[in-house]
């Protein structure tokens, strides 16, 4: 009887799922909206018209009213077949990887040194180096293609004191690998304040205690730094390191200005330089277009490599 009881006694309704709290926006949320917009109107209808011209040939006609025609993928195809384009390209991610990494090596042994003088030293060099980043950057290339000058230009004729060494009248800008040389000196004298003082400020952030006992152990400066200090500044190193790839991929006024004061061939072009002949120049706004949406997709494969260990990071945390 009691068996029959339990196996005809109604089931159990099942318990409805929990409802999840709503997430409300909090008040941080709320105040990052304006600047968000702010971004998504400022650059995102740069992008928009961009990939728009892309597809479209646009030249002198349409600046004046004409409709543009459209071409599809046509702008695309011809840079993929254009020899002239692809020397560029190599060119400048050569450039922008030399003069990154000798901006990175120089500046990170200025943080070093900053960390090892005296106040008085220290004051110095950082003055220096605020004063060579404050410069505008019209005014230090002037500076710096009177230093190159074939004629009045201080290199030569320091080089021309050297015995042995002739550099009278030696033209740096003639060449397109003495016009590199010139302009990898310039761009890495522009960068190595903000990578020094960068790298300094991680450097500052590392315990004392933690040397002390290193070097207690009878660890040297070198292995202190190899495998103490850089370690503990990576996430600064690569910041640093991303920002000079992609600052120094797009250099534009240093290599015009010194086009200017040499030869204007477009094996002296990078990717900046080139775009502009493309459109200000040749008046071929869907090429120049183009070419600037390729160099964005290459500054993100640039930019890949950091933003995954990021996400790593995130992850593990």
């Amino acid at each position: 009887m009691t068996a029959t009881l339990t196996r005809d006694a109604p089931a159990a309704a099942p318990k409805p799922p929990a409802r999840r709290p709503r997430r409300r926006l909090s008040v941080p949320h709320l105040l990052l909206i304006p600047a968000i917009v702010i971004l998504l109107v400022g650059m995102g209808y740069p992008l928009i018209w961009q990939v728009i011209t892309s597809t479209q040939e646009f030249g002198i006609k349409q600046q004046f009213g004409q409709p543009a025609p459209f071409v599809g993928l046509a702008n695309y195809f011809s840079l993929a077949t254009d020899p002239t384009m692809w020397e560029v390209v190599v060119r400048s991610i050569a450039f922008c990887f030399i003069t990154a990494a000798v901006t990175l090596v120089v500046g990170l042994l200025l943080a070093v040194l900053m960390t090892a003088v005296g106040t008085v030293v220290r004051l110095i060099l950082q003055i220096s180096l605020l004063l060579a980043w404050a410069m505008p950057v019209v005014a230090a290339m002037t500076v710096w293609i009177w230093m190159f000058d074939r004629r009045r230009g201080l290199v030569n004729y320091l080089l021309d004191m050297v015995p042995g060494v002739d550099m009278n009248r030696f033209s740096w800008l003639s060449t397109p690998i003495t016009f590199f040389i010139v302009a990898s000196v310039i761009v890495v004298w522009m960068s190595v304040p903000f990578v020094a003082f960068s790298i300094y400020a991680g450097l500052t952030q590392v315990s004392e205690e933690v040397l002390e006992a290193a070097q207690l152990d009878g660890a040297n400066g070198f292995k202190r730094l190899r495998y103490i200090i850089m370690p503990m500044i990576r996430p600064v190193i690569m910041i640093v390191l991303l920002l000079q790839l992609i600052w120094d991929l797009r250099v534009f006024t240093q290599i015009t200005m010194l086009q200017d004061a040499g030869s204007k061939s477009s094996e002296y072009d990078l990717l900046g330089t080139y775009i502009y002949k493309l459109g200000a120049g040749a008046q071929d706004f869907g090429m120049a277009s183009a070419v600037s949406i390729f160099v964005l997709a290459l500054t993100l494969a640039i930019s890949w490599f950091y933003v995954r260990s990021l996400l790593k990071e995130d992850e593990q945390s």
